[in-house]
């Protein structure tokens, strides 16, 4: 493990963090979009509880 940490930079250009695309973005602020995966995510939990009772 030492001899692979040896060749690691922390602040080198392969640790940056990813930049969202236009459409990423778009995803996260779409009020329509943010319903349906509401409801998705909702209906996954009653399916885990039911079958649990």
């Amino acid at each position: 493990m030492k001899e692979i940490e040896k060749y690691i930079k922390p602040y080198d250009a392969n640790f940056t963090t990813m930049v969202p695309t236009g459409f990423v973005i778009f995803m996260r602020t779409c009020k329509i979009w943010q319903f349906i995966r509401f409801i998705v995510i909702n209906i996954k939990m009653l399916i885990v509880v039911r079958k649990s009772h």
